[in-house]
């Protein structure tokens, strides 16, 4: 008797919860650790934040949180996703809920997010995919949110052109990739320094996705609860985040 209710309490559990479609790992790769967060775009509700109401930008998770926290949300996972300005204004293309902030830049020029080709990070209500920013512009996606950055990691399935094997330039990074149906985003950030290359060879050979995009290496920070990551640093501009309604 006891096992049988001890079993009904589990299912009754496991209904009242549902697990949540967000997934966070440490995992090891060519000897590099990196910190791994995958949504499911079909069910989880993936967003942009830069500026709060009155267009003062959010810069930190903890803003982030309080902002949620008034309409009833909270923060399931959280990370910087693109280079910015000084007043964090973003540097490429940026939709946040349908609205533009930010025009394509499709030209090279310096720095990370100038070294063509560089991409995109569409988002719709089901689906989540990183273009190239060429592919982007003949394809013409309705994104609901989307943030341009640069490099481009892999190119389907294909490393960047420009990145070395022995480069010496060596950052924590942070960036996402993509599966080809769009179902499935995945977040990584380096647990210690990188080279491109490494970190490109990370979302091909190790995630195994066709396309993915460096999101910076300066300014790299994930929140991550299930991973105890809360990270503190410079204040951010564009933010890609899951939200859940609080219970």
């Amino acid at each position: 008797m006891l096992r049988a209710c001890l079993a009904l309490a589990a299912l009754l559990a496991s209904v009242a919860a549902p697990a949540s479609a967000v997934t966070c790992r440490n995992v090891e790769f060519e000897s590099i650790r990196y910190a791994v967060c995958e949504v499911d775009a079909t069910k989880e509700d993936l967003r942009l934040f830069r500026a709060d109401a009155e267009g003062r930008p959010i810069g930190q998770f903890s803003r982030l949180e309080a902002i949620l926290a008034q309409k009833g949300e909270t923060l399931a996972f959280a990370m910087n996703a693109g280079m910015y300005h000084e007043d964090r204004a973003p540097v490429g293309y940026y939709v946040e809920d349908g609205k533009e902030e930010m025009r394509v830049i499709s030209s090279p020029g310096p720095g990370n997010f100038g070294l063509l080709p560089n991409g995109v990070l569409c988002i719709t209500d089901t689906r989540a995919r990183v273009y190239e920013t060429r592919d982007f512009l003949a394809a013409k996606p309705a994104c609901r949110d989307a943030t341009q950055s640069g490099p481009m990691l892999v190119i389907g399935g294909e490393l960047h052109p420009r990145f070395l094997p022995d480069s010496t330039s060596r950052y924590i990074r942070n960036g996402v990739g993509t599966s080809k149906d769009g179902k499935r985003a995945v977040f990584a950030i380096s647990q210690s320094v990188v080279t491109f290359h490494e970190f490109g060879r990370f979302f091909r050979d190790g995630l195994k996705l066709p396309n993915a995009l460096f999101l910076d290496g300066n300014v790299s920070r994930l929140y991550a609860p299930e991973l105890g990551r809360n990270d503190l640093g410079r204040r951010m501009g564009p933010i890609v985040a899951v939200t859940e309604k609080a219970d």
